[in-house]
């Protein structure tokens, strides 16, 4: 059985450096599935998608989708998890979907996840793309939700701090062995 890792950051934080860096070292990622989400939105013409009601329930099912498929190696890190879908709800202000609440329930009793999750704080700056249409403002108000998530849940957090990639690379590698 793989041990299943989160990586995890607000918006503009670096973590799709870092995952890239593991897929190219060579292990098994599950991607995000907000991003994913928003791309597929935008394509339907919807220019906010984070406004609409059904915008975290959406992300719910596709990131319990992705999980469901089996690991490829011995370790997997996931970029972003359920607990970040539910502090995205709470940033946003909409309703937890009773998918969300059930399936984080479930990943909780499974111990799906390791307890130790990796967190990318923000580098001081926001890169814009289509899908990320935040200020640094925001995104630093937004990290403090995922914060407050994961400890809620009993997680804890390993800050990888604002260093150059090569640094932090060296400090997930470590905690992921």
């Amino acid at each position: 059985m793989a041990r299943e890792i989160i990586l995890t950051g607000a918006p503009g934080a670096g973590k799709t450096l870092i995952l890239r860096q593991l897929e190219v070292d060579g292990i098994d990622v599950v991607e995000e599935a907000a991003t994913d989400v928003i791309a597929l939105q935008h394509g339907l013409g919807v220019a906010e998608p984070w406004m609409r009601l059904e915008f975290t329930e959406t992300i719910a099912q596709l990131q319990v989708q992705r999980v469901a498929r089996p690991a490829l190696g011995e370790v997997r890190v996931s970029d972003r998890s359920l607990v970040c879908t539910l502090a995205l709800a709470e940033y946003l202000g909409h309703p937890i979907p009773a998918l969300l609440e059930r399936a984080i329930a479930e990943s909780m009793e499974r111990r799906e996840f390791e307890r130790r999750v990796l967190f990318v704080e923000l580098l001081g700056f926001i890169t814009p793309t289509d899908a990320r249409r935040i200020s640094l403002a925001d995104s630093q108000r937004f990290e403090a939700f995922h914060v407050a998530a994961y400890e809620r849940l009993g997680f804890e957090l390993v800050r990888i701090p604002p260093l150059p990639l090569e640094e932090r690379m060296a400090l997930v590698r470590a905690e992921i062995g």
